[in-house]
């Protein structure tokens, strides 16, 4: 069983390719073409076109999360594709926020209406349990928050009424694929923490075996002792692939790296790579 993951968009690049703030991955395994995020704008679509990849010919497409930076290109993903299927959470659609310094408090959500992404093709299938798309390819649905040092950022925030409340970001999820050499995830941000959404596919799969982690790992604004941390049970997963991407920041993909050596690598736009 042979997975192919191309990275579509992120926020840095391989020569020749445009880099965007964001993530979209597209994976190709047992038949199927999976869009994991559509990244922030017309970044995937355009890479997608330089590498020779047609959209029209993805089977479905799956959200991380409801922020910007993942779904705002899927107003030119579906004006290529049409119809097809969008698995993700129900709360992809709560009014997002963030606050960043200098900037005050910002909305972040989905940059279209429901409504607007339905008359382009998108059809919603959204839950807060994990999806099957075939026997050994699922999302995670809630991801629980258990390791004790993997926090959700204090910046971001939805809108009810008139009040900004934390968002508990109860919509981060990952795509998940049971092959025989290991678990395979793909990863948004992983805002819930990378080693709850690996342990988590874990116990959904009982599997043990975690081959490798791929995408957005949200440790750009972590302290070192959860670098530590997450490396310490990393190594304790025996993974064999880490690529790292968008919200994992320098710092704690240089710590990455020197722990991880040859297992470790960017997984920058215009990457293109078939595990095992």
């Amino acid at each position: 069983m042979e997975v192919k993951i191309t990275t579509l968009s992120e926020n840095t690049a391989n020569y020749g390719f445009l880099a965007e703030w964001g993530l979209s991955i597209l994976v190709e395994v047992d038949g199927l073409r999976i869009l994991m995020d559509t990244g922030l704008s017309f970044s995937a679509a355009h890479n997608a076109q330089l590498m020779g990849i047609d959209l029209s010919t993805i089977d479905r497409i799956v959200l991380s999360h409801g922020h910007a930076d993942h779904t705002g290109g899927l107003q030119e993903v579906l004006k290529i594709k049409g119809e097809v299927e969008i698995i993700a959470h129900p709360d992809i659609w709560t009014a997002k926020y963030v606050e960043r310094d200098q900037e005050g408090v910002k909305y972040c959500g989905i940059p279209y209406s429901r409504e607007e992404l339905e008359s382009l093709g998108a059809r919603f299938n959204l839950a807060k349990e994990p999806i099957h798309i075939t026997d050994r390819i699922m999302t995670t649905g809630e991801i629980p928050v258990l390791s004790g040092y993997e926090e959700i950022e204090n910046n971001l925030f939805v809108k009810e009424g008139d009040m900004l409340k934390p968002d508990r970001l109860a919509d981060d999820l990952a795509l998940v694929i049971d092959t025989d050499f290991g678990l395979v995830a793909i990863l948004g941000c992983a805002h819930r923490g990378i080693i709850n959404t690996l342990r988590h596919t874990q116990n959904l799969t009982g599997k043990e075996v975690v081959y490798a982690a791929i995408g957005g790992t949200h440790l750009f604004r972590a302290s070192d002792e959860r670098i530590e941390r997450t490396i310490a049970d990393l190594k304790e997963m025996g993974i064999q692939r880490l690529g790292v991407s968008h919200c994992t920041g320098f710092h704690a993909s240089a710590r990455l790296a020197q722990e991880f050596e040859d297992a470790f690598f960017l997984n920058n736009a215009g990457t293109r790579l078939t595990l095992p």
